[in-house]
């Protein structure tokens, strides 16, 4: 039987929780993409966070062991500055709320990046994650947005991965503003379809297996552009989330860590805890399947 890999032309690969945590590579991630350098898949890395570049993001990833260039990186600064150049007029302000990165991107499709404004509102409100987000850039991201500025939001994750656990991601403060303004934004980042559009293009592809670690983001997200996912379970989502997960986040797979890619499928035993996931759920129009042997 084939590895699950050999199934597809291409990996849509998450970052957070997937690849590394924080500045900490999961163990055997590396290992597991580079396994058979001769395999055809394109690896592309698809994030929803907005906080870097992607020379940046593949720098990252190549100090940690991944075979990555800015070109195989696909982020959601990339995509909501995609969707504001979609709506806007060339040369139309949109205040920023994220990084130096996240404002970048608005400037490379023609548009006019500000993080302040007197008199006349930007056009525009991009939100993006960033550690320094502060009240001062709310309150001026509520300003614009009571004037009726278009909401782009790169992602709405409620957290972030790290070493040290789960920090509170883009989502906590798109929360902040929508109580704020009484507004909802516009997403561009996973489960949304416009990032993993764009990952698409950037594959050439559509024989694509998306992988993830959160249910609500990468699971939801294949789903709603009717690609195949796996779940590994490094990162935010558990079995025990699984267990209660409504249809449109089950995976098509779920395994332990990345070395699944490796393996076969292989349906879950009745008396593993998959087997428990199955049975609670009948008539799911997708099977989960386990690869590997970890999963118990």
């Amino acid at each position: 039987m084939k590895r699950l890999r050999d199934r597809y032309r291409a990996l849509l690969l998450d970052l957070d929780g997937t690849l590394y945590r924080g500045h900490e590579v999961i163990e055997g991630a590396p290992e597991a993409l580079t396994a058979d350098g001769d395999a055809a898949q394109r690896l592309v890395y698809v994030t929803n966070n907005a906080s870097r570049g992607p020379a940046v993001v593949a720098a990252h990833l190549a100090d940690l062991g991944f075979p990555a260039s800015a070109d195989d990186v696909v982020t959601s600064a990339q995509a909501a500055a995609r969707l504001l150049a979609e709506r806007l007029d060339p040369g139309a302000q949109v205040l920023v709320v994220g990084t130096d990165d996240l404002a970048a991107e608005v400037d490379a499709v023609g548009l006019r990046s500000i993080r302040r404004f007197n008199g006349a509102a930007p056009a525009a409100v991009v939100q993006g994650h960033s550690p320094h987000t502060a009240w001062p850039d709310l309150a001026e991201a509520a300003y614009a947005l009571r004037a009726d500025a278009l909401w782009v939001a790169a992602n709405t994750d409620k957290t972030l991965p790290n070493e040290r656990g789960l920090a509170p991601g883009n989502g906590a403060m798109v929360a902040a503003l929508r109580a704020a303004s009484e507004r909802e934004p516009v997403v561009a980042g996973k489960p949304y379809p416009p990032l993993l559009e764009d990952a698409l293009v950037r594959a050439d592809s559509r024989s694509a297996l998306v992988v993830g670690d959160r249910l609500d983001t990468d699971i939801e997200g294949a789903n709603r552009v009717g690609l195949d996912a796996l779940l590994v379970l490094t990162g935010v989502s558990t079995l025990d989330e699984l267990r209660e997960a409504p249809d449109e986040r089950i995976p098509t797979y779920v395994c332990d860590s990345l070395e699944a890619l490796n393996h076969a499928p292989v349906d879950p035993e009745p008396d593993t805890d998959l087997g428990e996931v199955l049975r609670r759920n009948p008539g799911r129009a997708v099977t989960v399947r386990a690869c590997g042997s970890e999963i118990r």
